[in-house]
This record gives C-alpha cells, sequence and structure tokens, in this order.
C-alpha cells in the first residue's frame, strides 16, 4: 500500500523550484560578470555607496562617485544610513553585484507571494503555485525593470510585508522595525508608520520610527558632514533624482509638472491633491483592518504612497504582485486583468517622451502616460465609495429587521 505523502512536501519542491528561479538569476549575474555586460546601473550605485564610505569619501556631491564603474554616471540618491547597510555588496565582485541583488529580489518576489497568500487565509500548498507566480510577476513592467536596473524594491517590499504581515500579527517585540530598517534606506518606506498607528499598532510605530531615527542619528556620529548634507540640501534636490515631469514618474507630482508643464505651483497642487485623497484612504485602511483585511489596508497605504511620493519611478510599482495575488485569492478576475493588461504591457514604455514631449501629449496620451497614478487614485476612490455604500446597506438592513 503506497503511503500518501506528507502535507509539506508539496510545499517545498515549490520552494525548491522557486529557489531555483533566483540560482537562475545568479548565474545570469555571472555570465553578465564574464561577458562585461553593462548591467544593474542602481546596484552598481548601492556597492559604490558602501565602499565610498569605507574610503572616507563624500557621498553625496555634484561629481560621480570615485568608487563608480565608468558607465555609471549616477549620484547617491539615498540615506546617509543606507551607506553602512550596503556594505555586504562591497565584498562582491563589481561586475556581479547586479547578479547577487537580482537574485536576492527573486527570493523576496517568492516570499511576498507566499506571506501575502497566508495573510489571505490561502497559504500555498500545490508545489506548482510558487514557482509559477514567481515567473508570472517577472512579466509586470516594475518587476523586471526592478530587476533589469538592479533596483531594492522588491527587497524592501519583502522586509514590509515581514513585518506588517508576520511579526506584527504575531505580537513580535520586534514588529516595526524591518520598516524603519526600510525607511533608513530609502524614505518612502516612512508611510508604513502611519499605516501602523492608524491600525492600532502604536507600539510597532513607535518601533518603526525609532529604528529608524537612530540608524540615521548614528550617521551624525559617524560621517557629520555628509549627513548634514543630505538632510539640508540632497533630500529635497529633485535635480538628484532625474526630471520630476518624465513619464516614469508615475505620482501625482510627477502628473502635474506634466500638465502645467512644470510651473513652479505644481507641488503645491501635487499636495494639495494628495490631501484630499488621503481623506478615503485613510478611512479605507481603517474599515479594511478592522474588518480583518489587513492586505487590503497594507496596499491601500501602498498605492496611497505610491501616488504621493514627490517621485515614485514605475519601477517602485512592485505592490502590483501582492496586489494580484490578492485579487486572484478572491477571484476578482475583472480588476486582476486590469491590472495584467496595465502592468504587463508596459503601455507607458510606447507612450512619446523625454525632453519636453511630455508637455503636448494631449488628452488621449495623458490618459495613458499617468496609468499608474491615476489607477491608484481612481480605486481607492471608488473602493472608499463602495465602502460606504456597503455600509449604508448594513445599517439600512438592519434597521429593516
Amino acid at each position: 500500500m503506497l503511503k500518501s505523502r506528507p502535507a509539506a512536501e508539496p510545499r517545498l519542491v515549490g520552494v525548491a523550484l522557486a529557489g531555483a528561479l533566483a540560482l537562475a538569476m545568479l548565474v545570469l549575474g555571472v555570465v553578465a560578470l564574464l561577458g562585461e555586460w553593462h548591467l544593474g546601473a542602481d546596484s552598481a550605485v548601492y556597492r559604490a555607496g558602501a565602499l565610498t564610505l569605507l574610503k572616507g569619501e563624500p557621498l553625496y556631491t555634484r561629481e560621480a562617485l570615485t568608487t563608480l564603474p565608468p558607465w555609471v554616471l549616477l549620484p547617491f540618491t539615498y540615506t546617509p544610513a543606507a551607506a553602512p547597510l550596503f556594505l555586504p555588496l562591497a565584498i562582491v565582485p563589481a561586475g556581479l553585484t547586479w547578479g547577487v541583488v537580482g537574485a536576492l529580489s527573486v527570493v523576496c518576489l517568492s516570499v511576498v507571494i507566499s506571506v501575502v497568500a497566508r495573510a489571505c487565509g490561502a497559504p500555498i500548498t500545490r508545489w506548482w503555485v510558487l514557482p509559477l507566480a514567481t515567473a508570472g510577476a517577472l512579466a509586470l513592467e516594475p518587476v523586471w525593470k526592478t530587476i533589469f536596473l538592479g533596483q531594492i524594491n522588491l527587497i524592501l517590499m519583502a522586509l514590509i510585508v515581514l513585518d506588517a504581515l508576520v511579526l506584527s500579527a504575531r505580537g513580535s517585540r520586534w514588529a516595526g522595525v524591518l520598516i524603519g530598517i526600510s525607511a533608513a534606506i530609502k524614505l518612502t518606506p516612512l508611510i508604513f508608520v502611519p499605516h501602523l498607528l492608524f491600525t492600532g499598532r502604536w507600539k510597532d510605530a513607535l518601533r518603526a520610527l525609532g529604528t529608524f531615527v537612530v540608524l540615521e542619528a548614528v550617521m551624525f556620529a559617524v560621517i557629520p558632514g555628509d549627513a548634514f548634507r543630505f538632510w539640508t540640501e540632497s533630500a529635497t534636490d529633485p535635480s538628484r533624482v532625474g526630471s520630476v515631469h518624465w513619464i516614469f514618474n508615475q505620482s501625482l507630482n510627477g502628473l502635474v509638472n506634466r500638465a502645467s508643464e512644470l510651473a513652479p505651483w505644481s507641488l503645491t497642487v501635487a499636495i494639495a491633491v494628495a490631501a484630499v485623497l488621503a481623506v478615503p484612504a485613510v478611512w479605507l485602511v481603517v474599515r479594511l483592518h478592522r474588518r480583518g483585511d489587513p492586505v487590503g489596508a497594507l496596499l491601500v497605504t501602498a498605492f496611497y504612497g505610491l501616488s504621493v511620493s514627490p517621485v515614485s519611478w514605475s519601477h517602485h510599482w512592485v505592490w502590483t504582485v501582492p496586489l494580484l495575488v490578492l485579487l486572484v485569492l478572491r477571484r476578482s478576475w475583472v480588476p486582476a486583468a486590469g491590472v495584467v493588461v496595465l502592468f504587463a504591457s508596459g503601455v507607458i514604455m510606447f507612450v512619446p517622451n523625454g525632453g519636453d514631449t511630455e508637455f503636448g501629449w494631449g488628452p488621449g496620451w495623458s490618459l495613458i502616460g499617468n496609468g499608474y497614478v491615476l489607477a491608484a487614485a481612481i480605486a481607492i476612490t471608488g473602493l472608499a465609495v463602495r465602502e460606504l455604500r456597503r455600509g449604508s446597506a448594513q445599517v439600512a438592513a438592519v434597521a429593516a429587521k
């Protein structure tokens, strides 16, 4: 009589296959190293930041860092605390950095899919689901572009998801720390500190904020000049991150700057719109969390954060991955198909852009060229309206009894 396989065995096979995807990414990185391919400009910047810290040279200059490879001319735009957190990359050969960051990103992609599925009450048990979902997610424009550039968006998302959906859910004393570390690398994850507050996890929020503050404060002792320069100059200098009106800045600020042709009041208008959008977003986060939908609440915060950040490059929109997991598990096929069409097609890449091209779009191109941020704003507003109607219907039903 044949014995049935242990329930854990299919999951282990799936994890192993997903790991094989990450290994394949690392192998591709070795091929890139041997072939001297110029891939992963952003991962080269991370490594250069760590090496610059070790050499005692300034991080925030108008000139390219001396530790950068000659084919990369990007500035170090991350916080002072990011430089020591990138130190493990300093021991990686320059040409292999892209492969290492890419392999870790694929691992984090699988982690996010698995954690979100479990948080939705549908843990992955079939061996083929995790590797297939991970491979499928690579087709989304924010995901493949993140890997191509050697960006850390998937890594940061995994830290936030693990913190908010695992550590915080279990009441861990470490809850909030991973969000604080993420924010200490890239400021945008700070949006998840108020998320923790609004969802009643004030201790986790304090730990997140405390972790961020401590890590940045330490750098004032280690590199005081650079730390002061970052917080007084570089952090608010848009020229260090690129043209804010470029199509790939899919934020409200980018949208308004494109529409106004870089009018000096653009940021003020973007902030005003963000403040209005905050009302349905915060209400929705609180309502979803109280209803036992922590994934939905987290996604509202994530997409609101992407919308209101002054700069949200298209590769920052990797949060479409957990969104798709949520929609598929809830069999919301039409919204899921819409997300796939928008983010897998890479439609914004085919819109005329560059230089002053965005200023002459007209209504048609403007609708497509602002697709990511418009979709997020419409979704947040639409979901809030739906929840209001649902609440009114429930009140009416109770009153009718």
